[in-house]
């Protein structure tokens, strides 16, 4: 007679209210984000940035502090729960995002931006480990699949929200907007949510387990080399994430129609997300994720090569720029399953290391590629071919030379 699955724990809310809470929460990233990508502009000739490029600052900052903050939330979240941790969080989340509403100099707009970044990374960890209080097995990943299948949505949807403020207020608006979507993630769960975290599972916050378990993160090949190669393609996402605004608004003069441009980019990498999920059960995560890496360095090459010829037009720019991009829908979940591989008896402790490592390297190399605009399209995508080819030779190190491998589980 077969065992009987692990009870679930009684819901505190319904199934369906679980799921948008945590979307919401999650939600809060991709939209002080993709939100603000129509607004850079404005922003730069609001506020005298004198440097075209220096626009950028206001997403990579943002994201450096998303990655840094990631180290600190799965330890404070254990000792004393999730929802105290998180709720102080979203309290100076709240302060920032008013520092960015009044902010006078551009210089105190990037502070603020940077604080919101490592405050919103809060929301990224602990509505992990609420669903994984609240389920587990099966139910878990059920959770999670809709979760994700929403989320899914936000990033294709946020900048023509950002554009829809513009077009009736000043891009302070765009903040007040974040503010009071904040307000209503954190008086929804104050009212609906009780902690979920069970008293005899809190961990004691101790300095040294903590660091010795950090430690342990980087004597593992593959959780140190899919851990650096994530950092490497996180870089070219990110700097996506950075130019796409003057590549497309300003280098095609697409302006207030930039974010149907950015739309269409981020709905493919959103297709393929949903994709991957239907897919690594049949071709493994490395078949899967190693075809999609060198395929993507692939098609970077030859847009790069196109684009040293003096062709650089606005349909197969994005055509190819999309077909790239949708790629890392297929390597980002896989390369970090993969980390995980030796580290699950520390696997909280490994999940903030590889999210601290990818957000920092990823936030730090795209900074960079943005920074080498030049008026045109090809820094982006020679950027990206750069990083393809990086990140294969990092992979190829991790698995001592192999590709495709099956030798070890999937």
């Amino acid at each position: 007679m077969s065992p009987s699955p692990a009870p679930q724990r009684p819901m505190p809310v319904s199934l369906a209210e679980l799921i948008a809470l945590i979307v919401a929460m999650m939600a809060m990233v991709a939209l002080s984000i993709d939100m603000m990508l129509p607004a850079l502009g404005t922003i730069a000739a609001d506020l005298g940035v004198e440097n075209a490029n220096d626009r950028q600052y206001v997403i990579s900052t943002f994201l450096i502090g998303f990655g840094v903050a990631q180290l600190i939330y799965g330890p404070l979240a254990d000792a004393f729960g999730r929802k105290r941790v998180f709720l102080a969080a979203l309290g100076l989340y709240l302060i920032a995002t008013l520092v960015c509403i009044a902010a006078p100099s551009f210089e105190t707009l990037l502070a603020a931006r940077f604080l919101q970044g490592m405050t919103a990374a809060a929301s990224r960890v602990i509505s992990v480990a609420i669903a994984r209080d609240l389920t587990s097995g099966r139910r878990m990943a059920e959770v999670m699949s809709m979760v994700m299948t929403v989320f899914m949505i936000v990033p294709v949807l946020a900048p023509g929200l950002g554009q829809l403020i513009l077009f009736v207020a000043p891009w302070r608006w765009i903040f007040v907007f974040l503010f009071v979507f904040a307000v209503f993630v954190a008086v929804w769960m104050t009212i609906r949510l009780p902690e979920t975290l069970r008293p005899e599972h809190r961990r004691p916050l101790k300095l040294v387990p903590i660091m010795q378990a950090f430690w342990e993160t980087t004597q593992h090949r593959l959780m140190l080399g899919y851990t650096l190669a994530g950092g490497v393609f996180f870089g070219g996402l990110y700097a996506f994430l950075n130019s796409a605004e003057q590549v497309f608004a300003v280098h095609f003069a697409l302006g207030e129609a930039f974010p149907l441009a950015f739309s269409a980019v981020a709905g493919a990498m959103a297709v393929t997300s949903f994709a991957n999920s239907r897919l690594v059960g049949r071709m493994g995560q490395r078949r899967l994720s190693h075809g999609a890496l060198i395929a993507f360095t692939v098609i970077s090459l030859a847009h790069t090569a196109i684009l040293l010829t003096g062709y650089d037009a606005f349909i197969p720019y994005t055509v190819l720029l999309a077909a790239s991009m949708m790629l890392l829908g297929l390597i980002a979940a896989n390369f970090s399953a993969l980390a995980m591989e030796p580290v699950g008896h520390i696997a909280g402790t490994a999940s903030a290391a590889y999210g601290f490592v990818t957000g920092v390297m990823g936030g730090i190399i795209g900074l960079g590629i943005g920074q080498l605009y030049n008026g045109t399209g090809l820094p982006l995508v020679a950027g990206q071919a750069a990083m393809g080819v990086l990140a294969i030779g990092i992979v190829l190190w991790t698995e001592q030379g192999r590709l495709f491998q099956t030798g070890e589980p999937d």
